[in-house]
């Protein structure tokens, strides 16, 4: 009995990297506009301060997968958690959006070590089963709850003005969080066995970090400076740098080189599909919770505190669908996430038609429960359509993929949809509101297109390896 109470207790302290992970991407929504004015930033430095910690966070995801491998699960998070709470708080004491930015991306590198840790946790943790799915299905739950926390957060803190200003104080409250994780982690979490012969692909990181940093900050700052040829330039460069990875890590692998990602579980259609289904859906999650939060306080006139109220009924809903989803989709399989599509569909036209000034705030509060309902029908179980057909010897690198994929797509959301949002916010908040809402909708229906085109029976965990090694 007492076995078990420990190892439930060790997964709720690992919990705390995925929750502040996650909360910090979506903390700074609601206190987007007082970061704006309190460091003069411009829209797309104030677009940097999230994607830049995406940024950070997606490109070292499989590395610090790799080193808790190498140099032990707990020291790893350990030691991520320390760097997470130091880079919070010297993004609560920057000056400048400039030092903000370099701040971001420092706290998201640092997540990128720990988070992964708590994925490792739960599997050598869970033997069992159902023990197990219980563990992912309450990891799932916590990623959703934290988005929709982040958002109340950045509300309730942005309005508070205590010995500093209130935007700051979304970056030091991560300060007692961590002292009490890191004292917890040190007392309650045991080391797990060290594998001191994996190596790390340091030539694949630069290239995929060269990547990542060519898509991104040209999607953000392109923008605003007018298109100049640099920022064709480094777009081009980006798909260059892309290839030349995949071509890398191809080589790495015929060679035994121990490459940063196995491409040959590209080679499982399902992985595929499901994969660019984790793209539409993230882009879209992260850009509507950005959108929403900025046009609540900028086209309605909400306040910073009020408008993050609005994202308790929703996160309630939220919740109280993932839990449904988690039971119904054993039975049901895809059709569950494909009615959460639906409603997300309605729920974006909805808003799209009707959040207008002069919107009574229960409509508002309903059109955005409707999207957190339909919202836990999906998000949650993507992990499980993603890797349902993944042989178990891959599980661990089909996990680091994607989460590279999701944190990627989440800054492609902010980047991309947010970059529309912010364009067309020239010609008034309600018409960029409008043009943003169609680019969620066409996200919303690629979303639906990919879980069609998954097949509605499983397929034979033999089928997945032969593919596999058809490299």
């Amino acid at each position: 009995m007492n076995e078990i109470k420990n190892k439930w207790l060790e997964l709720i302290i690992v919990l705390s990297a995925p929750l502040l992970s996650v909360i910090d991407v979506f903390i700074i929504n609601v206190a987007i506009p007082t970061i704006k004015r309190g460091v003069h930033a411009t829209d797309g430095e104030v677009q940097l301060v999230i994607a830049g910690y995406l940024l950070g966070y997606a490109a070292f995801l499989i590395t610090g997968g790799r080193a808790g491998d190498h140099f032990g699960r707990k020291k790893v998070f350990f030691l991520g958690m320390f760097a997470f709470t130091i880079a919070s708080c010297l993004c609560g004491l920057s000056q400048t959006a400039l030092q903000l930015n370099v701040t971001r991306i420092f706290q998201g590198l640092s997540a990128s070590f720990m988070v992964p840790q708590t994925i490792a946790f739960i599997q050598l943790l869970f033997t069992d089963t159902k023990e197990r799915a219980k563990a992912f299905g309450l990891y799932g739950i916590t990623l959703g709850t934290a988005a929709v926390i982040g958002q109340v957060l950045g509300g309730y803190l942005s309005d508070l003005h205590w010995f500093v200003e209130g935007w700051r104080l979304v970056f030091f409250i991560n300060l007692p969080i961590g002292i009490v994780t890191l004292w917890a982690t040190h007392k309650f979490v045991t080391e797990t066995v060290k594998h001191q012969n994996t190596k790390f692909d340091y030539t694949g990181i630069l290239i995929l970090t060269g990547a990542l940093f060519s898509l991104i900050y040209p999607l953000i700052q392109g923008r605003e400076a007018g298109w100049p040829l640099w920022s064709f330039g480094l777009l081009i460069l980006s798909g260059l740098l892309f290839v030349f990875f995949i071509y890398n890590q191809k080589i790495k692998l015929s060679n035994n080189e121990n490459p940063l990602i196995d491409v040959r579980l590209f080679r499982i259609k399902d992985f595929n599909i499901g994969l660019v289904a984790v793209l539409f859906h993230f882009m879209l999650h992260t850009a509507y919770l950005l959108l929403s939060a900025v046009y609540l306080q900028n086209g309605l006139g909400i306040s910073a505190l009020d408008s993050g109220v609005y994202f308790v009924v929703p996160g309630i809903l939220f919740i109280t669908s993932s839990v449904m989803a988690s039971r119904l989709i054993v039975k049901f399989g895809k059709r569950v996430l494909q009615v959460g599509v639906i409603i997300l569909l309605v729920a974006f036209s909805l808003q799209m038609m009707l959040w207008k000034p002069g919107i009574s705030t229960w409509l508002i509060i309903g059109l955005m429960g409707i999207w957190g309902f339909g919202n836990g029908l999906v998000l949650p179980s993507l992990l499980n359509v993603a890797l349902k057909n993944v042989p178990s010897q891959y599980a661990g690198a089909a996990a680091g993929i994607y989460s590279t994929f999701q944190q990627t797509a989440s800054a492609l959301g902010v980047s991309i949809i947010g970059g529309v949002f912010f364009y067309f916010s020239k010609n008034g908040w309600q018409t960029a509101y409008h043009f943003g809402m169609i680019c969620l909708l066409i996200c919303v229906f690629m979303v639906g297109i990919m879980l069609q085109l998954l097949p509605s029976m499983k397929t034979d965990a033999e089928t997945s390896k032969k593919m596999i090694k058809t490299i």
